[in-house]
């Protein structure tokens, strides 16, 4: 069959119109399927996904620092700004989530921490300074630096009064922790993430609760036994060297701040649990018990004395010196810390033994919130304070 020119044109006219209604519908198809509710495709970068743990983080840190930059996971976070170390040193930042759940941790399982009253510092600040009520006296026309009220009588002249206020400045210091991880370990990434967390939560706990009690606020917060807020209770006359008598309690007590009563612990060095075990108070032929051990399963975490918690702690000083038992009201003690660490990794240091080094830093700091301890409202004797200490010199 020979068709004509016509017959051809028209032909060719059919096939066209079949071919691009195909391509119509297959477009038509596809629109529906990727723009229609619930078809929707969505691609996410690779590098928006986060690690699934503090394993698999470290571990891509270690690849990228053995291959010397060749191999490096696109979610690895380098370090912004001058001086926070270089990427061809295997410098990277802990994934936020992580080292916030890290500090968090921190913070929930440590004894002193978790009671101290804590400020973030955020933007690009590396200091805080916080407004105070001077109130070093509790008598009239001295009380919030100044503050007066009067009785009066009626169309009587008032008499005003003004305020005096001080201030607490923090700066950030920098706290810095080195970790040493085995090969062996970083080829199991659930057991390393268990291991470097718990190893570092203590770490890290240790120090700045070292600090706390300690520290001498030169490249570090100020402590509680450097602090000029803390009043030392003097020690009996007589009493014996390296010992904690009864009237040693009684006086410390004496010297809190008493609207606070409910927020005092006792910390203590462990060595002087068995002088509190024995300790009495006469009672005609007989005596009491002063410190009250915790119960058992269904009882206090702590042993009490005057009702509030005894915490054995390891940074108190040594029985017989000042600091080897503290009364404390940790709430007056301020912690500003800013965001979360950051971290490096070598695996040059301990090369010959197979092991990596990571390090982790931390900017923080602290101090009491008090100036000084107050002279009460009533008596002029003795003295009031937010932390309270016994006086070295037992003889």
């Amino acid at each position: 069959m020979v068709l004509t020119p016509e017959q051809i044109k028209e032909l060719d006219g059919e096939i066209s119109a079949i071919v691009d209604k195909r391509v119509e519908d297959k477009l038509a198809k596809e629109i529906v399927k990727r723009f229609s509710p619930g078809g929707v495709t969505v691609v996410i970068d690779e590098a928006d996904r986060p690690f699934k743990s503090f394993g698999e983080q470290l571990i891509a840190v270690k690849d990228f620092a053995v291959s010397e930059g060749r191999k490096c996971d696109v979610r690895l976070k380098l370090p912004t700004g001058m001086g926070e170390g270089q990427p061809s040193e295997g410098g990277f930042l802990v994934q936020t989530d992580v080292s916030t759940q890290l500090l968090e941790k921190t913070f929930a399982s440590s004894d002193l921490l978790s009671r101290v009253t804590r400020f973030p510092v955020s933007g690009g600040a590396n200091a805080i300074k916080i407004p105070a009520v001077s109130d070093a006296n509790r008598a009239d026309g001295s009380r919030s630096g100044g503050i007066r009220a009067y009785w009066a009588a009626e169309a009587a002249a008032k008499t005003a009064s003004q305020a005096a206020f001080d201030q607490v400045a923090l700066e950030l210091k920098k706290l810095v922790g080195l970790c040493y991880v085995t090969d062996e370990l970083l080829q199991d990434a659930p057991f390393l993430e268990a291991w470097i967390s718990n190893a570092f939560v203590k770490e890290f706990d240790f120090k700045i609760g070292d600090a706390i009690v300690n520290g001498d606020g030169a490249g570090k917060p100020l402590g509680i036994l450097s602090a000029p807020c803390t009043y030392s209770i003097t020690a009996e006359t007589g009493q014996g060297g390296s010992t904690i008598v009864a009237e040693n309690i009684i006086k410390m007590w004496a010297a809190r701040f008493g609207p606070n009563s409910g927020n005092y612990v006792w910390l203590i060095n462990q060595n002087i649990e068995p002088q509190l075990y024995t300790m009495g108070l006469a009672v005609g032929s007989g005596g009491i018990p002063v410190y009250m051990p915790a119960g058992g399963l269904s009882g206090a975490m702590y042993g009490t004395l005057f009702g509030r918690p005894v915490i054995p702690c390891e940074f108190a000083a040594a029985l017989g010196t000042v600091g080897d038992i503290i009364l404390a009201d940790l709430s007056q003690y301020i912690f500003i810390d800013k965001g979360g660490m950051q971290s490096a990794a070598s695996i040059h240091y301990k090369f010959n033994v197979d092991e990596s080094t990571f390090r982790f830093v931390y900017r923080c700091d602290g101090q009491p919130w008090w100036k000084t301890y107050i002279t009460p409202y009533k008596g002029t004797t003795s003295y009031q304070s937010c932390f309270v200490t016994l006086a070295t010199s037992r003889t």
